[in-house]
C-alpha cells in the first residue's frame, strides 16, 4: 500500500468514538502520525493502543483554552499539523421541538457546532501561518441532507456544519488550505441503536431504510475522509461527502 500520508500529524477529535478510531487506524497505516483528542482520558489510552504512532491529548472542544491548547501541544509534540479530522459529537435526547429541554439543545450545540468552529479557528490559524493543510468535519446526513422526527437539535447542529464547512472553504482555499465535510449515515457504532434496540431489530430496521440494505461499516466512512484528506482530492473544496447507503439520495 502507498504511504500517502508519510511524515504527517493528523489531529481527530472525538478520538474516541468508533468512527475515529476507524479513521485513525486508516491514517496510521497510511504513515501517519495520529493524535487523539477527547475529554476522557481512560478511553483515548485505550483507543490509542489500538492505533501504532498514536499519541493523545485530553481537551473538551467545547472550551476555547482547551481548544487553543489541544493544538498547540500536538505542533509541541510533532512538530506540525497537516490534517485534522473534527469528529466529536453528541446525539443528545430525542424528543418533539416543544417537548426538548433547553440543557439537551444547549449540549448538543456546544459540542456538534461550537466545538467544530473551536477547533476550526485554531486549526486554520496554525495552518494558515505553515503553508496550508487539510480540514474534514464530521457532518450527517440527519441534517442538511435528511431530517428525523425527534431529532431537531442534532439536525439542526450538523445542518450548521455543513454550511460552516462550506463558509470556511471558501475562505481559505487561498491560503491551502481544503475544508470539506463528510455525512455519514447509519453507521455500525452504538450511536446507530435505539434504546434497547438488538443488533437484529436495528438490521432489519435499517434493511427497510437503506437502499443499500445495510448499516454503514466504520472503515467506509474512514476511506472517504482519507480520500477527502489526499492528494488525490486536491480540487475538491467545501464538499459535503453524503456516505449513507442512499438513504437521503
Amino acid at each position: 500500500m502507498t504511504a500517502r500520508f508519510a511524515d504527517k500529524v493528523v489531529l481527530i477529535t472525538g478520538g474516541a468514538g468508533a468512527l475515529a478510531r476507524a479513521t485513525a487506524k486508516a491514517f496510521a497505516a497510511e504513515g501517519a502520525t495520529v493524535v487523539l483528542a477527547g475529554r476522557n482520558e481512560a478511553d483515548l489510552t485505550a483507543a490509542a493502543k489500538e492505533i501504532d504512532r498514536a499519541d493523545t491529548v485530553v481537551a473538551d472542544v467545547t472550551s476555547a483554552t482547551d481548544v487553543a491548547r489541544m493544538v498547540a501541544t500536538t505542533v509541541q509534540r510533532h512538530g506540525r499539523l497537516d490534517i485534522a479530522f473534527n469528529s466529536a459529537g453528541i446525539f443528545g435526547g430525542a424528543a418533539p421541538v416543544a417537548d426538548l429541554d433547553e440543557q439537551t439543545w444547549a449540549a448538543v450545540m456546544d459540542v456538534n457546532l461550537t466545538g467544530v468552529f473551536l477547533s476550526m479557528k485554531h486549526e486554520i490559524a496554525h495552518m494558515k501561518a505553515n503553508g496550508g493543510g487539510v480540514i474534514v468535519n464530521m457532518a450527517s446526513n440527519i441534517g442538511a441532507h435528511g431530517r428525523r422526527p425527534g431529532l431537531s437539535a442534532y439536525a439542526a447542529s450538523k445542518a450548521a456544519v455543513s454550511v460552516l464547512t462550506q463558509t470556511a472553504a471558501r475562505e481559505y482555499a487561498a491560503d491551502g488550505i481544503r475544508i470539506n465535510a463528510v455525512s455519514p449515515g447509519a453507521s455500525d457504532t452504538p450511536m446507530s441503536y435505539r434504546p434497547g434496540e438488538t443488533r437484529e431489530d436495528r438490521d432489519a430496521r435499517v434493511r427497510g431504510a437503506v437502499p443499500a440494505g445495510r448499516v454503514g461499516d466504520p472503515a467506509e466512512v474512514a476511506a472517504a475522509v482519507l480520500w477527502l484528506a489526499s492528494p488525490e482530492s486536491t480540487f475538491v473544496v467545501g464538499h459535503d461527502l453524503v456516505i449513507d447507503g442512499g438513504a437521503t439520495a
